[in-house]
């Protein structure tokens, strides 16, 4: 029973109208539902009307006797008297099938009302024509007549880099007006997405679901929770007031899975999307996708008892034009798909993923418009009920052009042999006349300043020598043209970059014009300098260097050409410099600022110690800290207490100027540095009292998943493989590796001779189709996701300029084959013992290999979550088969990729033509070819494992790794110690069978290299370990055979306890171990 709280509204206690309220509980086996007390007979009568003509249940109504009234003697105003007549009026009108009172009512009220019901006859419950039914606050019918369902996208951090930014900020108020905008502009369900690596799913979904219960304007439309991770959409569903969409389940994991998680939707009182998709693969043709679809609809109706009305079937809208002949037919096989389900699946609906059809030319918005309205006036057509499409790139389908229209149905529907080609044409002489057009030649006659300016502002470098040369017979003295037009230019960049009207891409090309410019002009500026008398005054002289250990710089690179763009004088001492060497120079050059870059962990240390070393020598310069692993947190805790002058944190390129820019000017340092030190004092007292509840390591390993390790599957090989570009290569040369200090590490003859390493051939080539591009656009500071990035708001335009310059010089880089992708990786025997997991030396498993050592999960969960550990997903050497003695012959893989051969060359080629474009992207592009490697090969090793052979997934399900198995690496969330990589190196014997070194802070060389472990149970899953007790830490140091003081060096951002004070607290002569010495 529900109740209604004010009189003329039809909405109940939580806001929905009476028939979404009933859809939300309609999934649910009730004898009755009805409304009882707050309203009285008067008030009460239009909703038991609407309730009883849409529940097919019996109804119930207790009023109260009218609104209380506190003047009567009664307190309501409705007597026995005046009461029963009306619920008589409701019972003869075929409302009622129980009838009683709330308040107010007494044993009198229900006596009258017996006795006027008396005889007449109960309310037939009416029979509910089946269709789709949502609801939020209102409720969403979907019939033939509702045509279609426009499912909006932007609250989805796939779809929208600005809901994706807000959501990783916690800015989860500005995500909301997102949300509200969608309903607002017309759409009838909001799909809701927070599948993103550095999103916690489960929380971000469960906060902002229950936010937009707050907000009436947007609940009022249905929900659709929208995921690949089932814990994800079993929390949202949690959070659903109405009835909503999962999005979605499949056949991909066989038909138990799918079962039990459709019970669970049907349980939660949701529609569902089921996509076709079973353990074949992708089903990408006609007889496939019917097949499929037949399959999911007889096992969800029969098995089930799924209501058909409910089931919302995605037969997996693919990309047409891409010139291969067996994606032609894939809109003809759609739409001919959606026809047959609506002819053949009674009730069963239609959806999709509108925009996929035109990926094979993003960039050229006109004909994607174009393929997307006639795509969708065939579907629907043909019956599709709903989709996830972007109403902004959507034509009027009459408004098509004629021409246009007929090229584009001819590549839809297949109708002609030569149609993806004739597409093709149109969309190059589209682009050529929108080149054309952009093209204003006109600024060629300008004033040659009005030409430096615009070529620096454009990145043109075409006319860079004779507009140089015109300048400095103008002005007379090189130096003149530096600080004149040149840095005018440069003037204009800066504050548009500093007020976001032009993107990183644009000011790394104008950098290259300005070096160019400069370099035509050394020369003269060489010949002159004595006569000149002095040098051309920069803004100030800065440090930078990725600190001893490290070997990433390219977001250090992009810094210095910002920095070097606004007049600052940048010396970049590279990677992996020692902090002698930095102090050292910053002296000799009388530096201003000093500048420290690091990308995995143990640069945080070396961070630290660069910072006391500055304070033990003197130093009155402020420190600049940047890099992927380092954060605002870290550096107000653990480095700003080391240095006594200013320590700031720069999250990125965009902040770099600034920053610069306040501390060494006068009138802004003290101001500015007063402010980041109140911040960082907040930060470190929110941090003294911010220990995390963690569990016992006893305690947790006791809520260790409970795994079964039936039907392992079996590897084709036990061993090593070598993969290579050219296996004539030396890898081991000093020539193609740059040298560096190597790891001591105990050696074992086993290592070597225990497996065979075999080679096989790889190409730059077979890579490319496995690039993930999102994190290339990144590296740029361009937010978004690939494609759609091409087509944002903002940015779109200068995303699509980078993205072509990217495919010309990857082109160039495969076709002269200037990297040279080597690899390694093999399968090993291996059991887990404890929280370590144990390799052998062959199948009898009887001598131990090595062993590869695991952290567990301390933070307190919700009862029933289980505490994960990467040895969890390898079978326990104590476990006994049924059917055997031995022990389950599980394996462990383990691999190690780099793609960085060869790229030093071409940086330092483009470097030594003024080209910081071109040698950014080069190392960007060197480290997307590694991330593919690791990709194609896990791929791969899938197959080679024999639980992926029948794999069938695009490039985009690979990376949303809708796959089974994961490989972890060391460093990362479930594996943080770097040093489980020296144990991988000697396995592998890496150094020579890949070419890649491991530095003494295990960061790999070269820099664009992946390396990691490969585990292939169905459960197996990624995970944060998280904060770490000390128990586990005295535990993990035995285990290793370290001190207890080198893991938690190694492990230091992981501790959730103060190292300092537990060395204090230590009696004399006991060490922070615990043990006398």
């Amino acid at each position: 029973s529900v109740t209604f709280i004010q009189a003329g509204s039809n909405r109940g206690v939580t806001g929905q109208t009476v028939e979404a309220f009933w859809e939300s509980i309609s999934h649910v086996p009730l004898l009755s539902v009805g409304m009882n007390c707050a309203l009285g007979p008067k008030e009460l009568r239009p909703l038991i009307e609407e309730l009883s003509a849409v529940a097919p249940v019996y109804v119930t109504a207790h009023p109260n006797a009218g609104l209380p009234n506190p003047l009567l003697p009664t307190g309501f105003p409705e007597t026995p008297e005046t009461l029963a007549p009306q619920l008589k009026d409701w019972a003869e009108a075929g409302f009622l099938n129980i009838v009683g009172g709330c308040c107010g009512t007494t044993p009198a009220h229900i006596r009258a009302i017996a006795g006027a019901v008396k005889g007449l006859p109960p309310r037939v419950p009416p029979k509910v024509n089946p269709c789709l039914r949502l609801s939020g606050l209102d409720a969403l019918m979907v019939t033939p007549q509702t045509n279609f369902v426009n499912i909006g996208e932007r609250t989805n951090v796939a779809g929208s880099p600005r809901f994706a930014q807000l959501i990783k900020a916690g800015d989860f108020e500005a995500a909301l007006a997102i949300a509200r905008q969608q309903v607002e502009n017309g759409a009838q369900v909001i799909d809701v997405c927070m599948d993103e690596g550095m999103i916690d799913g489960v929380a971000a979904m469960t906060r902002f679901l229950n936010l937009i219960a707050s907000e009436p304007d947007i609940s009022r439309v249905p929900v659709m929770v929208d995921s690949s991770k089932w814990e994800i959409i079993e929390a949202g569903l949690k959070c659903l007031q109405g009835k909503g969409i999962v999005n979605s389940i499949s056949l991909k994991e066989g038909e138990e899975k799918f079962l039990h998680q459709a019970k669970l939707v049907r349980r939660y009182g949701a529609a569902v999307v089921v996509m076709a998709f079973d353990q074949r693969g992708q089903a990408d043709t006609l007889e496939r996708r019917t097949d499929v679809c037949k399959r999911a609809y007889d096992l969800l109706t029969q098995k089930v008892s799924f209501p058909p009305q409910d089931i919302i079937f995605d037969p997996n809208v693919l990309t047409v034009g891409t010139g291969m002949e067996e994606h032609a037919n894939y809109a003809v096989d759609f739409i001919r798909a959606t026809k047959w389900i609506k002819e053949n699946l009674p009730l069963a609906k239609v959806s999709g993923g509108i925009s996929n059809i035109s990926f094979s030319f993003r960039g050229n918005n006109a004909v994607r418009e174009a393929m997307h309205s006639a795509f969708l006036y065939h579907t629907i057509k043909a019956g599709l009920d709903m989709g996830i499409v972007n109403a902004g790139m959507l034509e009027v389908y009459e408004e098509i052009p004629k021409n246009l229209l007929e090229l584009v149905e001819d590549v839809l529907l297949n109708r002609r042999p030569d149609a993806t080609e004739r597409l093709i044409r149109f969309a190059e002489s589209v682009k050529q006349k929108d080149k054309a057009a952009a093209v204003e030649e006109d600024w060629r006659t300008g004033t040659v300043e009005e030409r430096l300016g615009h070529a620096l502002v454009k990145g043109i470098v075409d006319f860079i020598d004779p507009d140089i040369e015109e300048a400095r017979r103008k002005y007379g003295k090189p130096l003149s043209v530096i600080e004149g037009p040149l840095m005018a230019g440069m003037n204009v960049v800066g504050d548009l970059f500093g007020s976001g009207k032009m993107f990183l891409p644009q000011v790394v090309k104008s950098a290259r014009v300005m070096k160019k410019a400069v370099a035509y002009l050394l020369p003269f500026m060489e010949a002159e300098k004595q006569a000149a008398g002095g040098q051309h005054k920069n803004a100030g002289k800065i440090l930078m260097a990725t600190v001893k250990g490290d070997v990433h710089d390219i977001g250090k690179n992009i810094v210095g050409v910002v920095l070097g763009c606004n007049n600052y004088e940048v010396i970049d001492l590279g990677v992996m410099v020692p902090c002698e060497k930095i102090l050292q120079t910053a002296r000799e050059q009388n530096v201003d600022i000093i500048g420290l870059s690091g990308l995995i962990t143990p640069s945080l240390d070396e961070m630290a110690h660069v910072a006391r070393e500055m304070e033990r020598e003197g130093f009155k310069v402020p420190l600049l800290i940047g890099g992927a692993t380092t954060s605002k947190a870290h550096t107000a805790v653990k480095i700003a207490p080391g240095f006594s002058q200013p320590v700031i944190h720069v999250l990125d390129a965009s902040r770099a100027v600034p920053v610069v820019g306040s501390l060494l000017s006068p009138g802004q340092k003290p101001a500015f540095v007063q402010a980041v030190r109140s911040e960082y004092d907040r930060i470190r007292a929110q941090h003294a009292g911010q220990q995390v509840k963690l569990l016992s390591l006893e305690e947790t390993r006791k809520r260790a998943p409970k795994l079964t390790f039936d039907d392992l599957p079996q590897p084709e090989f036990a061993g090593v493989r070598v993969l290579s570009s050219d296996r004539s290569v030396r890898w081991g040369d000093p020539s193609s590796v740059a040298v560096l200090r190597r790891m001591e590490t105990p050696s074992s003859p086993d290592f070597n001779s225990a497996f065979r390493t075999p080679h096989s051939a790889i190409s730059l080539s077979g890579l490319v189709p496995f690039i993930d591009w999102s994190p290339f656009f990144h590296t740029w500071e361009l937010r978004g996701r690939y494609p759609a990035i091409l087509n944002h708001e903002k940015h779109g335009e200068e995303a699509r300029k980078l993205f072509a310059d990217a495919q010309e010089l990857l082109d160039e880089i495969v076709s002269k084959k200037l990297l040279q992708p080597r690899g390694v990786y093999g399968f090993f025997p291996a059991n887990r013992v404890g929280d370590d997991v144990e390799l052998y030396t062959d199948e009898s498993r009887t001598k131990v290999l090595t062993t590869f050592h695991f952290l567990r999960q301390q933070i307190e969960k919700p009862d029933g979550q289980p505490s994960y550990c990467l040895a969890d997903f390898v079978a326990p050497k104590t476990h006994q088969p049924s059917t055997s003695n031995h022990q389950p012959a599980d394996h462990l893989g383990a691999f190690a990729v780099t793609s960085g051969h060869g790229l030093k060359a071409l940086v330092e080629r483009f470097k030594a033509d003024h080209d910081d474009y071109n040698a950014i992207m080069a190392e960007a592009l060197a480290d997307r070819l590694a991330e593919a490697f690791a990709e194609y090969l896990h791929k791969r090793v899938r197959e080679e494992w024999g639980y992926g052979r029948d794999e069938n997934l695009g490039s985009e399900q690979l990376i949303e790794e809708q796959y089974r198995g994961i490989r972890p690496a060391a460093g990362y969330p479930a594996c943080p110690d770097h040093t489980e990589k020296r144990i991988l190196w000697q396995l592998l014997d890496a150094e020579k069978n890949a070419g890649i070194q491991l530095t003494e802070s295990c960061a790999m060389w070269p820099a664009s290299s992946v390396s990691g472990l490969y585990f292939a149970h169905p459960e197996s899953k990624y995970f944060a370990v998280g904060k770490l007790g000390r128990d586990q830490l005295l535990d993990y140091h035995l285990r290793k055979g370290m001190t207890l003081q080198e893991v938690e060096k190694w492990l230091g951002p992981y501790l959730n306890y103060d190292l300092e004070k537990v060395a204090a607290a230590s009696p004399p002569g006991v060490c922070a171990c615990g043990l006398s010495h």
